[in-house]
């Protein structure tokens, strides 16, 4: 997996593919949340039914020490394939992709992917100023790599904050929400489009919509027409079809996809998406037939 995200023809290979293969609106840059922590030498693998895997969990002040801002050159092979890929879509737009700190902060802390986030919210509660060095120190890595997608190319960027609902909306607002605003803060003078979505974010939809995106993502737990109350106006949406849908009959994901356009239609814009990502056993004819369906029902 991370030869893949650090070899410039295997990330075009890979973003292209289901663009050329379903004619999808936009391509989502083929990367990994944590490539821009292992440019900058972190030692961690991404371990085949577990995810990544960091050799030496940081949680003291010393560890925090050694994670150093990005540089482009860290990353060359994500510029080359930022450029190779914006030359062969043409109009078709690039979506770049980073990881949120939080969940690199969990990442990081606990080792690896966690059920319950122990060590992570020992930290954030109990060492609150080692906690915000860690999260400052994220924040300035995910931003970095964020502007040299966009510096490269990229049309419009995503936050991916995969663990985040693992906190309370007091706690986001106070330990979360400030790094997040910040990385959006921060791109606001490159004048592109900047998505946020996060995981079981139910009940933080509307600090998600605080936090500084254009467009906050909705899993499958919140109806989209709920999601335009709770995140409020001036956003658009993405979501929400639940991935396990389309392991259901066709008719099946066709009514459920059908409410989830009718319900996206109640926000000021709508980006049509899974609810996260694709499940390895989904039929890809299930996948071509839910695009066709989406851009005919749009298009009516």
């Amino acid at each position: 997996m991370l030869t893949a995200c650090a070899t410039p023809d295997l990330i075009v290979e890979i973003t292209m593919q289901p663009v050329r293969r379903y004619g999808v609106d936009a391509a989502i840059f083929f990367s990994d949340i944590v490539v821009p922590l292992k440019a900058i030498g972190i030692d961690l693998d991404i371990k085949p039914g577990v995810g990544p895997v960091v050799a030496e969990p940081i949680r003291d002040a010393a560890a925090i020490g050694t994670l150093r801002p990005i540089e482009p050159d860290d990353v060359s092979y994500v510029t080359q394939a930022v450029r190779a890929l914006t030359a062969e879509l043409g109009a078709t737009p690039l979506i770049g992709f980073a990881g949120a700190p939080f969940t690199l902060a969990s990442y990081l802390i606990e080792g690896g992917p966690s059920k319950n986030h122990d060590h992570t919210k020992a930290m954030m509660y109990g060492r609150p100023q080692l906690w915000h060095a860690l999260m400052e120190r994220l924040t300035e890595i995910t931003l970095g790599f964020l502007r040299i997608q966009i510096a490269a190319g990229a049309s419009a960027v995503q936050l991916f904050d995969s663990w985040v609902g693992a906190v309370a909306p007091e706690d986001y607002r106070e330990f979360v929400m400030p790094y997040t605003s910040r990385i959006f803060a921060g791109l606001a003078d490159l004048d592109v489009p900047r998505i946020h979505f996060g995981v079981g974010t139910g009940e933080l939809l509307g600090l998600l919509g605080e936090a500084g995106a254009d467009v906050v993502g909705v899993d499958w737990r919140v109806p989209l027409d709920e999601a335009v109350r709770r995140v409020g106006p001036g956003k658009a949406l993405q979501g929400n079809l639940d991935p396990a849908l389309l392991l259901a009959p066709w008719e099946v994901v066709e009514r459920r996809a059908a409410d989830i356009l009718a319900r996206g239609s109640k926000a000021e814009g709508h980006i049509f998406n899974l609810g996260h990502g694709v499940l390895p056993a989904t039929d890809p004819d299930q996948l071509a037939r839910l695009t066709d369906f989406v851009h005919e029902t749009s298009a009516r």
